[in-house]
């Protein structure tokens, strides 16, 4: 079974966001609006944006990890 293409991509740019990066994509992605996918781009954060997007689980999130 092929995955339906969602309507609308949501871009979220990051870099050294760990304190709101969290909050940021759950709004997103908790809002009412569902038929979406959500790219957030750590852009070679060097603190603990990319491990704290790695603990969310929606399978509407792609991640995409820059390294400098």
């Amino acid at each position: 079974m092929t995955r339906k293409r969602p309507l609308i991509s949501v871009i979220l740019p990051a870099f050294n966001a760990e304190s709101t990066i969290l909050d940021a994509a759950s709004s997103i992605l908790e809002g009412s609006f569902t038929d979406l996918e959500l790219v957030v781009v750590d852009d070679g954060s060097t603190d603990q944006t990319w491990e704290k997007l790695q603990a969310l689980s929606d399978p509407r999130l792609v991640t995409i990890r820059k390294m400098h």
